[in-house]
C-alpha cells in the first residue's frame, strides 16, 4: 500500500502516475497520406469511442465530459478499484497476458532457471495455507530485533535495514545517478518515513483529515496487537504524534521536486560534521555501500529526523517500527493481518470496496523491476508486442523529434544562445521503446515454492547485492526503470532519455490501424509528454548530456519561468473536492509535459498530412479527432478518497483536468467553436504556449 523512501528515491518523471553513446540528429518527419477510415481500428470505425461522447455539453464548457461524459455517467467502479479509466483497460489486459504466462510456466515440468523462479514464487504466493499457518511469525526475527532494541546505535541499524526487512526509516534513500556527472552512482539521502500518503494528512485540520486520523490511530492499534501488544490506543496516539513531528519537519512537496533545493553534494568524510548526532557509519554499515559522496537531497528536514532519532523516546521508536514492519508486509502475511491492513489503506484511505484478487496481487509483485518483472518482461515481449510496433513507435518519435526542432526555431520568446543549447539536448534524445537491449539476469538467486516472505528477502538481497557490486562502477545506460509490461512512460534526466514499455503502446494509446490524427493526439502526444519533461521547469536544468546546470541565458530563464507561473496558476483554479484545489505548482513538470506534448504532437500531425486536408471521418474533422484521442487518453472514474490522495500526494493532475490541455491551443477553438462565454474559454493573452 505505501511506498519505500528507496523507491520515491528511484522514480523518473512519469507519464502517470515519466544509453547513449552518440547523440541521435533530428530526422525528417515522415509524410504519410492522411488515412481513411479504417475498419480494423480497435476503437470505433477509426480509433476513438464515440459512443463515450456526451454531446448535449457543449466541448467549450466541459471537454472532458463532451469526449467521456457517456462513459463517466453510466460506468461503474469495479470493487476493487479506487481509479479506472485508459490506463486501467491496459494494466488489465496486461495482467491478463502476464497470468497466462505464468500458468503456461506452471504447468511444465521442464523449466529454464528463470521459469523455475517465476513458478515457485508464484505457487509460494498463492499458497494461503502455508500463509496462514505461519501468520505473524514468517517476521517475527525483525520484530525480535524491534523489540531488543536498546539505545540509538540499535535503532540506527534497523533503520538501515528498512530496505531489506521492510520497515521504515525516517532517514534513507536510494542509489541513482549523479547528476554532475551521470556517469557515476551516487547515494541519496532524504527524509521520509510517513504512513499517510503526505505530510497534509497529518498537518490539516479540516474534519476531513481529523476523520483519517482517528481512523490511523485505530488501525495503528489493531497492528500493534498481531505483535502481542495489548496496550496499544495509547502506543497508537504516541505514533501517530511521532509521525506529525515527521511531517512538520519534511518540506511541502512542491519543494522536494525543485532540482536546484535538492542537489546538495557532500562527501563521506564530511558528512558527520554537517549533519552531526547520527551514526553514519553503522547506518551505511547496514547497506553495505561504500558511499564516497552522497546527495542529501532535504538538508532540514535531515537535521530534523537526526533530532528526532535522537529526542523521541525510544519506546515510540520501537513501536513505530514493530508497525511499520507488519503494515508494511502485510501483504505478504495471513489473510486476517492482510484484510485488516486493507481495511484501512484501501477502503479507508482509498475508498477501494474489496481487494483485488489474489492472483492479480501476485502479478503485481512479480512485474516489478526489483523482482521478477523482467524474466516475465522477456516472454510478455515474444508473445504480445510486435516488432512492427516498435518501428512505427520510432518513426513517431523522429516525427515529433522534428515537430519539436522546428517550435524551438519559431519560439519568440527565447534567444539565439539558448535555441542552440535546446537544439543540443533535442539531438541527443535517446528513445528506448518496448523493452531492453539487454536483459536484466538472476544468475545465483534461488527461490522457495513455501515461503513468500523468504523469497521477498532473497529477491531485495539479490538486488541490494548487485547495487553495491556496482556503486563505484560506470552507470549502466542499459537499464530501464519499468519492465515492459508495465503500462506508463518515464523520462530519465540524468541520461536525457524517453522511455516506452511496450504494454503502452496498444489502443487507445497506439493502435496501427487507427486514423493518423487519433496517433498522434494519443501516443504522440504522449511522446511529446515525455520529450517536454527534459524542458519542463526541472528537466530544463539538465543538458544535452543529462548534466544539471544551467544552459539557459537569465532573460529566456526569466521568460520561461514567467509563462510556467500562469501555468501553474491556471490548474490551481481546478477544484475536484471542495476546497481541495489541484496543486498546479507541485504538478507543474507534468502539466508542461502535457500542453507542449500536445503542441508538438498536432505540429507533427499537420507535416504527416504533406500539405493535404485530412479527411472527414463520422462527421469528425482530423483536429477534432485529435483533440478528442487526447482526452480519451484521459478519461478516469475515481473514488473521492482516491482523488484527495492524488491531490495531496500526487504529482499529476487528475485526468479530467489533464483532458482540458487543450484549452491552451489555438487550433482547439477553431476545431469545436469555443467563443467567449464557454467556461473553457480562455483569451488568447491567456493561452500558455511554451513549446
Amino acid at each position: 500500500m505505501k511506498k519505500s523512501l528507496i523507491s520515491i528515491a528511484l522514480t523518473a518523471a512519469l507519464l502517470t502516475a515519466c544509453g547513449g553513446e552518440q547523440p541521435t540528429p533530428p530526422a525528417k518527419a515522415s509524410t504519410p497520406a492522411a488515412q481513411p477510415v479504417v475498419a480494423k481500428a480497435e476503437l470505433g470505425t477509426f480509433g476513438i469511442d464515440l459512443s463515450a461522447r456526451n454531446e448535449a455539453i457543449k466541448p467549450g464548457d466541459d471537454f472532458f465530459m463532451y469526449t467521456s461524459g457517456t462513459w463517466f455517467d453510466n460506468f461503474e467502479m469495479p470493487a476493487d478499484k479506487t481509479r479506472y479509466g485508459a490506463f486501467s483497460v491496459l494494466a488489465e489486459r496486461s495482467e491478463e497476458q502476464v497470468k497466462a504466462i505464468i500458468d503456461d510456466i506452471a504447468s511444465r515440468t521442464e523449466l529454464t532457471a528463470d521459469e523455475q523462479l517465476i513458478a515457485d514464487f508464484y505457487h509460494a504466493y498463492m499458497d494461503t495455507d502455508t500463509i496462514n499457518k505461519l501468520g505473524i511469525t514468517a517476521i517475527q526475527p525483525t520484530l525480535d530485533q524491534i523489540n531488543d532494541i536498546k539505545n540509538t546505535d540499535d535503532l540506527t541499524k534497523v533503520f538501515g535495514q528498512a530496505w531489506l526487512t521492510g520497515a521504515s526509516s525516517p532517514i534513507g534513500g536510494g542509489m541513482w545517478f549523479n547528476r554532475l556527472d551521470p556517469d557515476q552512482y551516487e547515494m541519496t539521502i532524504g527524509a521520509g518515513g510517513l504512513g499517510l500518503p503526505d505530510r497534509s494528512y497529518y498537518l490539516e485540520d479540516s474534519e476531513r483529515f481529523s476523520t483519517i486520523r482517528d481512523a490511523y490511530v485505530e488501525h495503528i492499534a489493531t497492528m500493534l496487537a498481531y505483535a502481542g501488544i495489548k496496550d496499544g490506543q495509547q502506543r497508537a496516539k504516541a505514533i501517530l504524534a511521532l509521525e506529525t513531528q515527521i511531517a512538520e519537519g519534511q518540506w511541502p512537496r512542491e519543494k522536494r521536486r525543485d532540482r536546484d533545493l535538492t542537489l546538495n553534494q557532500i562527501s563521506r568524510s564530511d558528512l558527520a560534521k554537517t549533519y552531526p548526532g547520527f551514526n553514519w557509519d553503522l547506518f551505511f554499515e547496514q547497506t553495505g555501500y561504500q558511499v564516497p559522496q552522497l546527495n542529501i537531497s532535504q538538508p532540514e528536514p535531515v537535521n530534523a529526523m537526526i533530532g528526532l532519532v535522537n529526542n523521541s523516546d525510544l519506546a515510540v521508536w520501537k513501536d513505530y517500527l514493530t508497525f511499520h514492519t507488519i503494515t508494511n508486509n502485510a501483504e505478504l502475511l495471513s489473510e486476517d493481518i492482510f484484510n485488516q491492513n486493507f481495511a484501512f489503506f484501501g477502503k479507508t484511505l482509498n475508498g477501494q470496496e474489496e481487494p483485488r484478487p489474489r492472483w492479480k496481487r501476485a502479478v503485481e509483485q512479480m512485474s516489478g523491476t526489483q523482482s521478477l518483472g523482467f524474466a516475465i518482461g522477456k516472454v510478455y515481449v515474444e508473445r504480445y508486442f510486435p516488432e512492427s510496433s516498435k518501428h512505427q513507435m520510432a518513426e513517431l518519435v523522429e516525427n515529433l523529434r522534428t515537430a519539436l526542432g522546428q517550435r524551438i526555431d519559431g519560439l519568440d520568446w527565447m534567444g539565439e544562445e539558448t535555441k542552440v543549447n535546446a537544439h543540443a539536448k533535442l539531438a541527443a534524445f535517446t528513445p528506448k521503446i518496448g523493452y531492453p537491449d539487454v536483459w536484466q539476469k538472476y544468475d545465483g538467486l534461488s527461490l522457495k515454492k513455501d515461503d513468500l516472505v523468504a523469497n521477498i528477502a532473497q529477491l531485495r538481497q539479490y538486488f541490494q547485492d548487485d547495487s553495491v557490486a556496482n556503486e563505484l562502477k560506470k552507470t549502466d545506460r542499459n537499464r530501464w526503470g519499468m519492465t515492459p509490461q508495465f503500462v506508463n512512460a518515464y523520462y530519465n534526466s540524468s541520461f536525457n532519455e524517453i522511455v516506452f514499455p511496450a504494454a503502452i503502446l496498444q489502443p487507445p494509446f497506439f493502435d496501427p490501424n487507427a486514423d493518423a490524427a487519433v496517433n498522434y493526439g494519443s501516443i504522440g502526444a504522449v511522446i511529446g509528454h515525455e520529450m517536454g519533461h527534459g524542458f519542463d521547469d526541472q528537466g530544463s536544468k539538465s543538458d544535452a548530456h543529462g548534466i544539471q546546470r544551467n544552459w539557459w541565458t537569465d532573460a529566456d530563464r526569466a521568460a520561461f519561468e514567467a509563462k510556467a507561473d500562469m501555468l501553474a496558476q491556471q490548474y490551481s483554479q481546478y477544484e475536484p473536492l471542495p476546497e481541495n484545489f489541484v496543486n498546479g505548482r507541485n504538478s507543474l513538470g507534468e502539466n508542461i509535459g502535457d500542453v507542449g506534448g500536445l503542441s508538438m504532437a498536432y505540429h507533427a500531425y499537420k507535416l504527416s498530412l504533406n500539405g493535404k486536408e485530412a479527411p472527414i471521418i463520422d462527421g469528425t474533422t482530423g483536429d477534432q479527432r485529435f483533440f478528442m484521442a487526447w482526452a480519451q487518453v484521459w478519461k478516469e472514474k475515481r473514488t473521492e478518497q482516491s482523488m484527495l490522495s492524488q491531490l495531496r500526494a500526487g504529482t499529476h493532475a487528475p485526468g479530467r483536468y489533464r483532458a482540458l490541455a487543450p484549452r491552451n491551443h489555438d487550433a482547439w477553438y477553431k476545431a469545436f467553436d469555443v467563443k467567449p462565454g464557454d467556461k473553457l474559454y480562455l483569451p488568447e493573452d491567456q493561452r500558455v504556449r511554451i513549446w
